[in-house]
């Protein structure tokens, strides 16, 4: 690795390239080089560097990121997904860029092997200003959500309104293209209406096997035997469905597609507000932003939604057009976001009850989805809670008939 072989000079050859380092400076030593297991994607290193001439705005304290892990193949079948996120990257370097992320000091990405990196400034979590990180799914465990959420909301509008109003690069269109097929950063085949029934007869039998970790509505036998029958109406419409999601060309624009708590950082400004950053931009694009809305929220409490969803759609649909784009309605948004959840849990959702027996073979000593155990497995904690709440909007939202709602106004 040429990091660990090269150290300071590969550095300063980097950050003299990009533009982050003045010719007459270098990277004098590495202090820190420790790698960091977390995420999806390829390997990552936690990086302390010295320079010879110290300065302000020179980051000391980096993280980097690979997009290729050779020893984890199912790491690194992600490897493109950084393909975006390093042109991303570099546009965020523009003065006046309207919303903050990690300072970039370089990035590349070879488009053939799909081998890339990215080293930008590392975000001081729990020191000074900066709030701790928190992990998705553990909304419980952090002060006032609601007000985390609003902040991330806000971020997320204020990035889409900016391309809507023409006020980041002019290559926005032709670097981050808006791939109308596309609905997902992972697509697969949708399931036969028998494929979504066998899928809520294996829930069926998870709810009969682990209720300690369902909550009651969602785990009653007369609701599951309603899914059943509903769930098969989605397939036949599937087409339809996806072609209402990108219709409406003032919801397209560019978005953080994963814009969880666990992908921002938070701080309070001069007034007492609450601001928030956003990392990880693998797959950055222009997409629905009905999309990117689900990418924020899927990881919130039930409660959040029950409770908050409708002021939440508003403040995003106020701080999109105060940044000068367009006026969007609010229902029509919600009416976006549900279809997009819909196909969205069909397509991976159901497989849920499957994958955490294969991954917590003790699921059964689980005391409920609070429990330690599970807390301490972010893979299962994740997919659990994600399919409680799919499960709790698809009975509270009342998915057939948002997409009978669909099916009239596509005939009128």
């Amino acid at each position: 690795m040429a990091l660990r072989t090269g150290g300071e000079s590969f550095l300063t050859e980097a950050f003299h390239s990009g533009g982050t380092l003045p010719a007459d400076n270098r990277v004098a030593a590495i202090t820190q080089f420790e790698e960091w297991p977390g995420g999806s994607t390829g390997r990552k290193l936690l990086l302390s560097v010295v320079y010879d001439r110290p300065a302000p705005g020179l980051h000391t304290e980096l993280f980097v990121k690979f997009s290729r892990d050779f020893e984890d193949p199912i790491r690194d079948r992600a490897k493109r997904q950084m393909q975006s996120e390093v042109r991303f990257a570099s546009m965020s370097r523009l003065a006046g860029f309207p919303i903050a992320v990690p300072g970039c000091l370089f990035a590349d990405y070879h488009q053939e092997s799909g081998t890339g990196i990215l080293i930008a400034q590392r975000i001081a979590f729990g020191t000074g200003a900066i709030e701790r990180h928190y992990d998705k799914c553990l909304d419980y465990e952090m002060p006032q959500p609601l007000e985390h959420y609003r902040a991330l909301l806000r971020t997320i509008a204020r990035l889409a309104a900016a391309d809507k109003a023409g006020r980041l690069s002019a290559e926005v269109a032709r670097q981050f293209p808006f791939d109308a097929s596309k609905l997902s950063v992972s697509e697969r085949a949708p399931y036969t209406a028998s494929q979504l029934r066998d899928r809520v007869a294996r829930f069926a039998d998870f709810a009969a096997k682990f209720p300690q970790l369902l909550p009651p509505d969602i785990a009653s036998p007369a609701f599951i035997a309603q899914l059943a029958d509903e769930v098969a109406r989605f397939p036949e419409h599937e087409g339809a469905i996806r072609q209402f999601l990108r219709s409406n060309l003032k919801l397209i624009a560019l978005c953080h597609w994963n814009a969880n708590v666990d992908n921002a950082w938070f701080w309070r400004n001069e007034h007492g507000e609450l601001e928030c950053g956003l990392l990880d931009w693998g797959n950055v694009s222009q997409m629905n932003v009905a999309m990117a809305l689900w990418g924020s929220l899927s990881a919130a409490d039930i409660e959040l939604w029950d409770q908050h969803l409708g002021d939440l759609l508003a403040l995003f649909v106020t701080e999109f057009r105060l940044g000068g784009g367009p006026e969007l309605d609010v229902e029509e948004l919600k009416l976006h976001m549900q279809l997009y959840i819909a196909l969205m849990g069909l397509a991976w959702l159901l497989d849920v009850p499957a994958l955490l027996q294969m991954q917590m073979p003790a699921l059964s000593e689980v005391e409920t989805r609070f429990d330690p155990r599970l807390k301490s497995n972010e893979a299962a904690r994740v997919r659990l809670q994600m399919m409680i709440t799919f499960l709790h909007l698809w009975r509270t939202h009342e998915f057939p008939l948002v997409l009978e709602r669909l099916l009239r106004r596509s005939a009128q």
